[in-house]
């Protein structure tokens, strides 16, 4: 018989909403078409009856459980299940245990699931594979970080990866109304209070019951038998967007935030980060990842978009939310508009690469400090040429580099925005510095 999570048989009439619309079927699993739909290889691995050990990867509440669930009950396995937030080598071991006791028994495999498996570490993650070698579990992991980076290349290379998405609005209402026509009867809702819900639910078919759970709390304590929009703003806390600070999602809508920047697209710009606000993330650390696009895309081509984006960020730190993002906004649609350049990161890159890998070159004698009497009798500093004292300010010809080092020109200003006035100034420094050498 199944174990731990699953339980065969409709759940009580006291269970929590998201365990008694749980799907019992695969056809009632609502959402990844992808993988579930007529010849889809989810939908293919069930109808073949032969487990294979997986990662299910994809955001909360998109049915990764019960997909594992449905696995064991469909390929007639032995169901174990595991948290990684709470489960250590102990737990392994005895589940394994179990499984090695089942197989010899009745000679039912075990479907091994492991929920948060990215929560394990190396260790933990390294003493499945000779029970996965061996058959003796079939492994199932999920997670919502990228398996990559998360899952160690010798278990990652036993499983197959499935990639499961947030459920679209239409899937979402599909649930809504599974929900309110076996559960939730004797509440109406007005037509804007469902999509309220429903953009509440960002994606996330638990977190969708879980909302209607409450707001059914709310209303029988009230009296109500229709719930509007008004009454759903009321119910719930405000702060209910989806949006995990350290995972995958947060990075993906940075980047998405970044590349709008680079790609000059004020508008993209302001939603994603006005998107990454509303999910909960920290104005100041978006104010800092701001200021390294006004280095790294921006640049000397416009060098006010880092005074203004350091501006935004103290004045947020001076006036607090909500008042101080609007300083943050107006940063992100500068740095937008602002010309475009990348010199300064590509040459800081590259003489940052070379000093690594260079031997340590001694200070030319002529730029040497000669603060002491006997150090200007050994003649340090003495043919150094001071800037100010030459034509125009500068001293051409003149030699700054360790001897003996190659020439580089890290440097290559585009002709975009200042930059283009400070590539006009170099050519010209250049030109005397020609006109010395051949004057020597």
């Amino acid at each position: 018989m199944a174990s731990d999570l699953f339980v065969t048989g409709a759940p009580p009439a006291h269970a929590p909403l998201a365990e008694l619309l749980r799907p019992r079927t695969l056809d009632e699993v609502i959402g990844q078409a992808h993988l579930l739909g007529p010849g889809k290889p989810l939908r293919l691995a069930f109808e073949s009856r032969t487990p294979h050990s997986m990662i299910l990867w994809g955001p909360p509440g998109v049915g990764k459980t019960t997909l594992a669930r449905l696995m064991a009950d469909s390929f007639d396995a032995e169901f174990i299940a595991l948290s990684a937030v709470f489960s250590g080598v102990k737990d392994i071991r005895e589940a394994v245990q179990r499984a090695e006791l089942t197989l010899a028994q009745s000679g039912r495999r075990t479907l091994l699931f492991v929920d948060e498996v990215h929560r394990f570490n190396k260790s933990q993650q390294d003493a499945f594979l000779p029970y996965v070698e061996r058959g003796v579990v079939t492994f199932i992991g999920a997670t919502t970080e990228n398996p990559s980076f998360e899952v160690n290349s010798a278990l990652l290379s036993r499983a197959a990866v499935y990639v499961l998405t947030s459920l679209s609005d239409a899937e979402l209402g599909e649930l809504f109304a599974r929900a309110v026509g076996t559960a939730l009867t004797g509440i109406q809702f007005a037509d804007e209070a469902r999509d309220r819900l429903i953009g509440y639910a960002d994606g996330d078919a638990r977190r969708l019951l879980n909302v209607l759970e409450q707001i059914r709390t709310a209303a029988t304590s009230a009296g109500l038998a229709l719930v509007d929009a008004s009454f759903v703003d009321n119910a719930l806390a405000s702060d209910l967007r989806r949006f995990d600070k350290g995972g995958d999602n947060f990075y993906d809508q940075i980047s998405a935030l970044h590349k709008s920047v680079r790609g000059s697209d004020p508008d993209a710009a302001l939603y994603w980060l006005l998107r990454m606000l509303d999910g909960g993330a920290d104005p100041l650390y978006m104010g800092r990842r701001m200021i390294r696009m006004a280095s790294e895309d921006i640049g000397l081509a416009d060098p006010r978009a880092l005074e203004l984006t350091l501006n935004a960020c103290a004045t947020y730190e001076r006036l607090g939310s909500p008042e101080g993002e609007l300083a943050l906004a107006e940063a992100i649609i500068y740095l937008a508009i602002a010309a475009k350049s990348n010199a300064v990161y590509v040459a800081y890159n590259s003489a940052r690469a070379f000093i690594a890998k260079d031997k340590s070159r001694p200070v030319p004698e002529h730029l040497r400090n000669a603060p002491t009497r006997l150090m200007k009798d050994l003649g340090l500093g003495r043919e150094y040429r001071y800037a100010h004292d030459e034509p125009e300010a500068y001293a051409a010809g003149e030699t700054y580099f360790p001897e003996g080092m190659p020439a580089v020109k890290w440097y290559q200003p585009t002709p975009r925005g200042l930059e283009q006035k400070i590539a006009e100034k170099l050519a010209h420094l250049h030109e005397l510095d020609h006109e010395a050498k051949k004057a020597r």
